[in-house]
């Protein structure tokens, strides 16, 4: 019969093993349990932004938790990036990314102050959409074709404005300059959003830009889509070709992920994916972007680091192809 002492210690024995097991489980049980920070890497206003701020619409509520968007731009997204390279390993401050601070940055900057692979957690991939080739319509110019001819007529007097150097608006220019063999003036701009804005004005002849952001102008004929940036087209534009149909070999696709620091829980980079999944694959989100474009997938961690992997060397042979100089 055990004895009131003896109780006392079976119950302490049990009491010390629920806590030496607990600081593993916690975080899954109750994550999150304070407001999550989701850093943008561009300014307000672009099409990550717009991303950004739907998915914490619908996340709110689910998690009972604010999701913070915060917008931090700058060096074509990495300064936004390293923000999460530096924080916590706890899944309360997370980034929105896309191919320029993860996979086109580390063959353009020298001073990349992470690593990409190495001090970033994947989540999910949640966004796959293609670049429009856009022009102000004063251009005489309705396809690729015509572009080429024009810029080859006068060489360096179009310009083209991009969300940075090393975006992957201005790595598609580029790419596109070296297939077709004619040079225009690039005009970088600190984001997509301002960048665009130039463009709509007519100060800038043509971009790319992200189909999410650009589909409403195109749609009110403010500016004139003349090529996609994937060889597949897009659904949302059908009388619109891809660029490889005048330039084969072109084919460029943009994403947007979710990652986290480093060394976050398995069990909360778990929860992360499952709760982006279920809201971006929700019936009215889902239809929401693909009237925009874009579409919804949801690889999970393994998937979007395959994504940065097999991306790294695709850019880096562009850039060595343009010979755009690393800063």
């Amino acid at each position: 019969m055990l004895t009131s002492k003896r109780i006392a210690s079976v119950v302490f024995a049990a009491l010390g093993l629920w806590l030496s097991v607990w600081p593993s489980l916690a975080p899954a049980q109750v994550f999150p349990a304070k407001p999550v920070r989701l850093i943008v890497p561009y300014p307000p206003g672009g099409p990550l932004d717009d991303v950004a701020r739907a998915v914490g619409q619908k996340l709110a509520p689910l998690w009972g938790q604010q999701l913070l968007v915060d917008n931090r731009s700058g060096a074509g997204g990495s300064i936004g990036v390293d923000v999460v390279a530096k924080s916590a390993s706890d899944g309360y401050t997370l980034v929105l990314a896309n191919p320029g601070p993860m996979t086109i940055n580390v063959s353009l900057r020298k001073d990349l102050p992470y690593d990409p692979q190495k001090d970033l957690a994947p989540v999910t991939q949640i966004i796959s959409g293609p670049m429009v080739l856009v022009v102000h319509p004063s251009m005489p110019v309705k396809s690729v074709k015509e572009l080429v001819a024009l810029a080859r007529a006068h060489p360096g007097k179009l310009n083209y404005a991009s969300a940075g150097i090393g975006n992957l608006q201005h790595l598609g220019m580029e790419h596109l300059q070296v297939l077709a063999k004619v040079k225009m003036n690039h005009v970088p701009y600190k984001g997509a959003a301002p960048a665009f804005i130039d463009t709509l004005s007519g100060r800038i002849d043509l971009q790319f830009a992200n189909i999410v952001g650009v589909l409403p102008h195109v749609e009110s004929r403010r500016v004139r889509a003349i090529a996609i940036s994937v060889a597949r087209g897009a659904s949302v534009l059908p009388d619109v070709p891809g660029v490889a149909a005048t330039l084969p070999g072109f084919d460029l696709d943009s994403w947007m992920g979710i990652f986290a620091r480093a060394g976050t829980p398995p069990e909360v980079i778990a929860k992360l994916h499952r709760d982006f999944a279920s809201v971006v694959q929700s019936p009215d989100f889902r239809e929401r972007f693909a009237k925009r474009g874009a579409d919804v997938v949801v690889g999970g961690p393994e998937g979007l680091a395959k994504i940065v992997r097999d991306e790294m060397p695709l850019y880096a042979g562009i850039i060595k192809s343009a010979k755009i100089t690393p800063e």
